[in-house]
């Protein structure tokens, strides 16, 4: 009975816990700090959508999980716990253990993720035997699988073929197959359809959300489209300037957004707009990380900002499952 307890409470425990991270870049004028105070669950099988403009922070959170940031820039503070290890302290070694093989990350250009001299097949070979002990003819089956997992036609013959031979989709298809290849726990796809018309994007979509169902693989989807993420994900966190403002259940995120900046995302998209007319948007851009704001950092662009709002920064705020760092939030829980 004890042990039957306590498998549950471990089927039960996120499968990644992101607790208060903090990235800091050294510049010349100063330390700024790229993302602050992110925290976030992630449960075996869930899919989550991290969304915002550029320089919101969605990207270097998703390099910060893993590790992978750019120098200078270095994890401050916080933890990334995964599998009983905290990501953010274990060594390059440990931590190369776990990237590629039990997390897995898809980056959103194909042509700079996949090596152009070399072969689908030797390319999806080299990454397996990088975390296996297996022979060349088990690497070619596996990779041939993975092919054909992500619906590529002909596979057999895509492993003899390079890159270039590859149309856009193609390829984004192979870095999915090769993310899949140690059969990975999460999967963080990092803008995976910025660079593919609307019905290959509808396509990879699609994969990745049945892929997600099939393997009970969690995903982290980072982008800037909040009709991408309503399509596949589950959970949204939307980020501005470094720092979540309003995260929630997709669907009522989408359907009765409390922070300002959700509602101006939701507003810019093209559906809401009828032919002929001008795409709303959201006035003035994004604040340099030199140059956030007192108080909100969204206040300079905020219809709705008060007094208040310049001189306080507000607290990520929740209630049940939504929460918002707003002082007036649009659609407060009644």
């Amino acid at each position: 009975m004890i042990v039957e307890r306590a498998n549950k409470l471990r089927d039960m425990a996120p499968l990644l816990s992101v607790n208060n991270l903090e990235v800091v870049f050294p510049l010349r004028s100063g330390a700024v700090s790229a993302i602050r105070d992110v925290s976030f669950e992630l449960a075996k099988g869930e899919r989550l959508g991290i969304v915002g403009e550029s320089g919101a922070g969605k990207s270097v959170t998703a390099f910060a999980i893993l590790n992978l940031l750019s120098k200078p820039g270095y994890l401050a503070g916080g933890s990334v716990r995964f599998a009983g290890n905290n990501l953010a302290t274990l060594n390059e070694e440990s931590l190369r253990r776990i990237r590629g093989n039990q997390i897995s990350m898809i980056f959103q250009d194909p042509m700079m993720t996949l090596n152009p001299v070399l072969t689908i097949g030797a390319q999806m070979s080299e990454s397996l035997r990088a975390h296996r002990a297996i022979s060349r003819r088990q690497a070619r089956r596996i990779a041939l699988e993975k092919l054909q997992a992500v619906q590529i036609p002909s596979a057999e013959t895509r492993l003899a073929q390079y890159p270039h031979e590859l149309s856009g989709g193609m390829r984004q298809r192979v870095v999915i197959a090769i993310a899949l290849l140690s059969d990975p726990q999460i999967i963080i796809a990092d803008e995976p359809t910025t660079a593919l018309d609307v019905t290959i994007q509808a396509e990879i979509l699609q994969l990745l959300l049945r892929l997600c169902n099939d393997f009970a693989v969690g995903l982290i989807l980072i982008t800037h489209d909040l009709g991408v993420v309503s399509a596949v994900t589950q959970r949204i966190l939307v980020m501005y300037a470094g720092r979540i403002v309003e995260r929630g259940r997709t669907e009522e995120v989408i359907r009765r957004p409390l922070h300002p900046y959700t509602q101006g995302l939701l507003a810019a998209l093209p559906e809401q707009t009828l032919p002929g007319q001008r795409l709303q948007q959201i006035p003035g851009s994004m604040p340099s990380l030199q140059e956030i704001p007192a108080g909100c950092s969204f206040h300079p662009r905020c219809q709705y900002a008060q007094a208040i709002c310049s001189q306080a920064s507000p607290e990520l705020s929740a209630k049940g499952a939504r929460a918002a760092a707003c002082h007036f939030p649009l659609n407060p829980a009644r």
